[in-house]
């Protein structure tokens, strides 16, 4: 029998190393296209009676409370940074106004995401620490005065937080401005 050279030993490794990856990858290629008739089929035969629909405030509107509660600041000549959420407490906007201090980016957030998630003003659930003060514990809240919920048809949409201002009231003022702006 004839010794191949090494040069011919490598290009025949080679040649054995690419036919065993194409196998496999043809194999799993194989294997996932098959599995994606029965994963559509599922999702064909969801009804109805299975899924919710939910409202969501728009982009556009979101951007136009934020910088409704912002100019409200900026004419009371305060440096806030405001925060819109949706239903989830998912951020959809920030506006961080010049000069805003740099703990009022996380704050607004958190006040937002804390108004929209028990559809209340921040300033009243600040009051409720008082007879629940464990409520402070759950992740992502902030009850200080500042945040404001909106709803549509008594159902929370999206939250409005605002800090930076030297109280709270201020804060909670100006996002009232925010969801003043989604009235008109």
């Amino acid at each position: 029998m004839k010794k191949l050279s090494r040069r011919a030993r490598i290009a025949t490794g080679g040649a054995v190393i690419a036919a065993v990856t194409a196998a496999t990858f043809g194999t799993v290629s194989a294997n996932a296209s098959s599995s994606a008739p029965t994963a559509a089929a599922a999702v064909a035969n969801v009804t109805s009676s299975s899924t919710t629909t939910s409202t969501h405030l728009t982009v556009d509107a979101a951007v136009d409370a934020a910088q409704a509660a912002l100019d409200a600041a900026e004419k009371e000549h305060q440096k806030v940074t405001v925060a819109v959420v949706d239903r989830n407490g998912n951020t959809i906007v920030t506006l961080r106004g010049d000069g805003a201090g740099p703990q009022s980016y996380e704050s607004a957030q958190r006040k937002a995401y804390t108004a929209v998630s028990w559809n209340a003003p921040t300033s009243e659930l600040a009051k409720r620490l008082e007879q629940t003060p464990n409520l402070k514990d759950i992740p992502g809240t902030l009850f200080l005065a500042g945040g404001a919920p909106v709803t549509d048809k008594g159902a929370p949409v999206a939250g409005i937080g605002v800090a930076g201002a030297p109280s709270g009231e201020l804060d909670e003022k100006f996002a009232a401005a925010g969801v003043a702006a989604l009235r008109r």
